[in-house]
C-alpha cells in the first residue's frame, strides 16, 4: 500500500463564515449545526446550492457555537426546536437515552437511497444505538498524521511509511539524529493518539457494565510509550504549539485532524503527505474519529410534509457533497468518496482500502466526552513528567466517575 500515500504541496483555503439567525417558518427547514470554523462556510455554500434547485422546503442554515446548550434548552421548553440538526457521534447515545431523537426510518422509507449500503459503514453505524438508526451521516472526521516530505528525506526516514504503520520504535530510532530545534513528532491532539493506541493493544475506555476504564494497564502502557518519546527529546516541547512547529517545518510528524489539510496546504513551501496515527505496536493502527450526523430532534410541530423535505435535502446531499471534502472531511457518501474527483483530496487516503476504512474508530461509550476531557487534563503532564502516571490516571478515572454520578443525579 505504499503507493496509497499522497503528497500535497498546496491547497486553497476558503475564508470567512456566515452566521445565520432566525427560527424559520412553516415553509423552511431550520437546520442547526455547530460549524463555526471554515467548515461552516462550506456548509452554507452547499445549502445555498441546494436552495437554488427551488425545493418545496428551502433550508435555513443556523450556525452556533453553543448548539448543544441550545438544544437542551429548546427540548426542555418544547419551543423553537429545529427541523434538522447536525450532531457529533458521541451525542447519539445520550440524546437517544433522553428520548430526544426521532428514528430516521421515515426518511429512509421516503428516499430508499438513504440506506447503509450508500454510506461509509463506520459513519452509518455511529448513528445506530441499541438497534435503532437515529441519524444519516455526513462525514467522518478524525485524527490524521501529516508528514513533512522534506524532513523525511533529510533524515532518511521514508521507509517508516512502507507498511502504513509508523511505530514508536521507528520514531525512537531518530534519537540523536535530528538537528537542534527539530522534532520527530508533535503533541497535537495527543489525547486522541492515546485513545487510539489503547484500542491498538486491545484495551477500551469502558467495561461491559458501562463503567469507565481509564486507570488500566493498557492506558498506562500507552502513556509510558508516549513518555519515552518525550523523554528522548523527540516530541515538541511542553507548552509549545507543536501544530505551528509542523507548519514552520521543524516537525516530521503532526497528529492533528483530517480537516487541517486545508490549513497545511495554505502554507507556502510546506511539502507534506498524510498517513495513519503512529502506533505502540506494528500489528495494528487506529485513527480515532468522530462523525457529523444529520438527526431529527423529537418535535411534534414538524409536519410529515416538512419531514419529506428533510429527506429530499439529505438525498441531495448524498449525491452532491463533493464540495464538503474541501473542508477536509471524509465524506460519508459512497457515491462521493468512490468518485474520481474525490481522490484529489488528502483525506481520500482514509477510504483507499478496506483496511483504511476499518481503521477509523468511533467510540460508542455514552460518556466518551467525559473520558476525553478528563484524559486531556492530565495527559501532557504525565507524558512530560510533571506528574506520575499512576497519579494522573487515578485522577482522570475519578473525574469521569464523579461526572457520571453527577449526571445520574
Amino acid at each position: 500500500m505504499k503507493n496509497a500515500h499522497r503528497k500535497f504541496l498546496s491547497a486553497a483555503t476558503l475564508a470567512g463564515i456566515t452566521l445565520l439567525a432566525g427560527c424559520g417558518n412553516a415553509n423552511t427547514i431550520t437546520f442547526w449545526n455547530p460549524l463555526t470554523g471554515d467548515d461552516g462556510a462550506y456548509m452554507d455554500a452547499l445549502v445555498a446550492e441546494y436552495n437554488e434547485t427551488d425545493p418545496e422546503f428551502p433550508v435555513e442554515s443556523v450556525i452556533t457555537a453553543d448548539m448543544y446548550t441550545k438544544i437542551y434548552t429548546v427540548m426542555n421548553s418544547g419551543k423553537d426546536i429545529p427541523d434538522l440538526a447536525l450532531i457529533h457521534a458521541d451525542r447519539v447515545p445520550q440524546f437517544a437515552d433522553l428520548d430526544m431523537l426521532e428514528p430516521v426510518e421515515g426518511l429512509m422509507a421516503t428516499h430508499t437511497d438513504l440506506t447503509a449500503d450508500n454510506y461509509l459503514e463506520v459513519a452509518w453505524n455511529a448513528g445506530n444505538y441499541e438497534g435503532t438508526q437515529y441519524t444519516v451521516p455526513l462525514d467522518i472526521h478524525g485524527n490524521a498524521m501529516y508528514y513533512n516530505t522534506d524532513l523525511l528525506e533529510k533524515y532518511d526516514a521514508n521507509t517508516f511509511l512502507d507498511d502504513d504503520v509508523v511505530t514508536i520504535e521507528e520514531i525512537l530510532s531518530l534519537d540523536g539524529k535530528l538537528d537542534e530545534g527539530q522534532y520527530a513528532i508533535n503533541n497535537a491532539l495527543i489525547e486522541w493518539v492515546a485513545l487510539a493506541n489503547v484500542v491498538n493493544i486491545g484495551g477500551d475506555i469502558s467495561d461491559e457494565a458501562g463503567n469507565p476504564t481509564i486507570n488500566t494497564d493498557a492506558m498506562k502502557t500507552v502513556v509510558e510509550q508516549l513518555k519515552s518519546v518525550a523523554d528522548a527529546g523527540l516530541m515538541s516541547p511542553y507548552g509549545e504549539d507543536g501544530y505551528a512547529m509542523f507548519q514552520s517545518g521543524d516537525v516530521l510528524f503532526s497528529t492533528d485532524g483530517t480537516w487541517t489539510s486545508t490549513a497545511h496546504g495554505s502554507v507556502e513551501g510546506l511539502n507534506f503527505g498524510v498517513t495513519n496515527i503512529y502506533s505502540v505496536t506494528p500489528d495494528k493502527f487506529t485513527n480515532r474519529s468522530s462523525a457529523h450526523l444529520f438527526s431529527l430532534l423529537n418535535n411534534e410541530d414538524r409536519t410529515d410534509e416538512k419531514e419529506q423535505g428533510v429527506a429530499d435535502f439529505l438525498s441531495w446531499m448524498r449525491e452532491n457533497s463533493i464540495d464538503w471534502a474541501g473542508a477536509g472531511q471524509i465524506v460519508a457518501s459512497k457515491e462521493v468518496f468512490e468518485s474520481e474527483e474525490y481522490q484529489k483530496y488528502p483525506q481520500s487516503f482514509f477510504t483507499s482500502s478496506d483496511v483504511e476504512k476499518e481503521a477509523s474508530y468511533i467510540f460508542d461509550y455514552k460518556y466518551y466526552s467525559y473520558v476525553e476531557s478528563a484524559l486531556a487534563t492530565v495527559l501532557s503532564d504525565m507524558i512530560y513528567g510533571n506528574i506520575a502516571i499512576d497519579e494522573g490516571l487515578d485522577q482522570a478515572q475519578k473525574t469521569v466517575e464523579d461526572l457520571i454520578a453527577e449526571n445520574a443525579s
